[in-house]
C-alpha cells in the first residue's frame, strides 16, 4: 500500500499550514491572508501573490455584505457551483444568467460576449451586491463602465478572470480606479475560475471548511 495522506481534513490543515509559512504570505497583512492562503492553495502556484491586489477594506466588506444580505453574482456556471453555501448566511442566493435566452439574445443584439450581457440585464440589482467573475473579462469592463454611467455599486468585486485578451488590462483597471468598491484582482493573465472560487470561498469563510 502506498503511503500517502488519506483524510481530506488533514490534507487540507497540511496545505494551509505549509502556505502559512511561506513568505510570499507573511508579506501580506493578517486580514486578508485566509483568502490569499485559498487563492494559492487553489493554483499551487505561492509567487502569484505578489500580482495581487486589494482595497484596504475587501476582508471586512464581504463578509459585512453578506451579513446584510447580499447576494453573489457570478459571470459563469462553474463559478458559481464552486463557491461552499455552507460557508453563506441562510438566504444568499447564487446567481449567473449566462445560458439564458435574454441574454443570449441581448449579447447578440449589441455585438458583446454573454458574459458581459448579463451586466446589462442584472442593471440596478447589482446595488449593494457582491459580483464575482472568474472568467471574462468583458464582464469586469462592462461593470466599470456601467459604474462609470452613474449605475448601481456592488458591495465588493471578486474579480481575477483568466486570458490573453483583455484580463490583464481590465484587472490593471479595476485596481488603478476601483471606483471606491472594495475589490480583489490578481493582475496579468494569472487567474481563473478555480481561483475565483477560492478568493470568494476564503472571503466569505477564511479557512473554514
Amino acid at each position: 500500500m502506498l503511503d500517502y495522506v488519506r483524510e481530506p481534513e488533514a490534507i487540507y490543515a497540511r496545505s494551509f499550514e505549509l502556505i502559512g509559512e511561506m513568505p510570499e504570505l507573511q508579506a501580506l497583512p493578517q486580514a486578508v491572508r485566509p483568502v490569499a492562503t485559498r487563492i494559492v492553495h487553489a493554483c499551487g502556484i505561492p509567487e502569484i501573490l505578489g500580482d495581487l491586489r486589494f482595497s484596504d477594506d475587501i476582508a471586512a466588506a464581504v463578509p459585512a455584505a453578506l451579513e446584510a444580505g447580499a447576494d453573489i453574482y457570478c459571470d459563469v456556471d462553474t463559478l458559481r457551483h464552486g463557491v461552499m453555501k455552507r460557508l453563506l448566511p441562510a438566504g444568499c442566493a447564487l446567481h449567473c444568467a449566462i445560458g439564458n435566452t435574454e441574454t443570449a439574445v441581448h449579447a447578440k443584439a449589441n455585438r458583446m460576449t454573454r458574459a458581459a450581457a448579463q451586466i446589462d440585464l442584472w442593471g440596478e440589482r447589482l446595488d449593494g451586491q457582491i459580483v464575482a467573475i472568474g472568467n471574462a473579462p468583458t464582464a469586469l469592463f462592462r461593470l466599470l463602465e456601467y459604474v462609470d454611467a452613474g449605475g448601481a455599486k456592488p458591495a465588493a468585486v471578486i474579480a481575477l478572470p483568466v486570458g490573453f485578451v483583455g484580463a490583464a488590462e481590465s484587472k490593471a483597471e479595476l485596481a488603478g480606479n476601483p471606483r471606491g468598491i472594495p475589490f480583489i484582482t490578481l493582475l496579468g493573465r494569472w487567474g481563473g475560475v478555480g481561483m475565483t472560487q477560492a478568493a470568494v470561498n476564503g472571503l466569505a469563510g477564511g479557512l473554514n471548511t
